[in-house]
């Protein structure tokens, strides 16, 4: 897979976050899946979470998802795409903490930094490749378009995978049609392609970027706006979040109120996008 970047410890920051998901666990595909469900029960406005390196018992994407269906009437399923096998919370509480604590490390713990992300994560995104990992989201995806009542489904990551889930339908080796999603939103993509990730895409796609995210600069930034640009007949929006490094979406540090700001303002994004184009 090619990216035109690497891997740093700011693709592990952030901070778990309190609170009680309210949500149920089903079996969906074969894998397992928590499911929060809105109110009026209704499947018509259908969003899956395609998890990151922290998969789906992170506490954070599950209470995400609670919002989604709560607030905005989705019904949500966040499918454990990892089969168990998520890198352990841990790895993010202790590897690095927030933006505000990061500056006052020692050289010495930056260093011990340095060297437990590449080992740990490195070996990880190999195990979980996209030859393995996107026949799964596939298939989920097939799965949850068989379930009676579902109209539209959306994606929304933050990795690149609901970015190749905009893509559309694909062929699978038999030739059968898989995946595709009918909108997506993608908060601070990691490992993208470009332009090839983004050139194929042909569904409504939002991206919520922050501005000192390490894995994916201003010159990357300016890029993926290049390519979108020219697709003048796809629905297509970059939202640019200051300050914000990777993961703020989702594992923000609300110590301070700018940055739970542009964690809500993310959840807000995300959740009008899919209003409009799921209804």
């Amino acid at each position: 897979m090619s990216t035109g970047v690497g891997v740093s410890s700011c693709c592990v920051s952030g901070k778990i976050h309190s609170g009680t998901p309210s949500g149920r666990i089903e079996t969906i595909g074969g894998l397992q899946t928590y499911v929060a469900e809105p109110e009026s029960g209704s499947k018509a406005k259908t969003v899956i979470f395609l998890v990151d390196i922290f998969g789906w018992e992170l506490p954070n994407v599950r209470l995400l998802a609670d919002q989604y269906a709560k607030t905005g009437g989705f019904y949500c399923y966040v499918p454990d795409v990892h089969e168990g096998d998520s890198l352990p919370l841990s790895f993010l509480q202790n590897v690095e903490p927030p933006l505000k604590d990061k500056e006052q490390l020692t050289m010495v713990d930056k260093a011990k930094n340095a060297a437990i992300v590449p080992t740990t994560l490195g070996p990880w995104l190999v195990k979980h490749r996209e030859g393995v990992s996107r026949p799964k989201i596939d298939g989920f995806v097939n799965a949850v378009r068989m379930i009676p009542g579902t109209n539209k489904i959306g994606a929304i990551g933050g990795g690149r995978y609901a970015i190749l889930q905009a893509h559309g339908q694909s062929k699978d080796e038999s030739g059968s049609s898989v995946g595709g999603v009918d909108a997506a939103y993608a908060c601070h993509p990691s490992l993208v392609a470009i332009p090839g990730d983004f050139e194929p895409v042909t569904k409504p796609l939002s991206l919520a970027l922050g501005t000192k995210d390490s894995l994916l600069d201003t010159d990357s930034i300016g890029q993926i706006q290049d390519v979108l640009a020219k697709k003048t007949d796809v629905p297509h929006e970059i939202r640019l979040y200051e300050d914000q490094i990777h993961g703020f979406a989702l594992r923000g540090d609300f110590s301070t109120e700018k940055d739970k700001k542009c964690q809500d303002e993310a959840a807000q994004q995300g959740m009008e996008w899919f209003e409009k184009y799921l209804s």
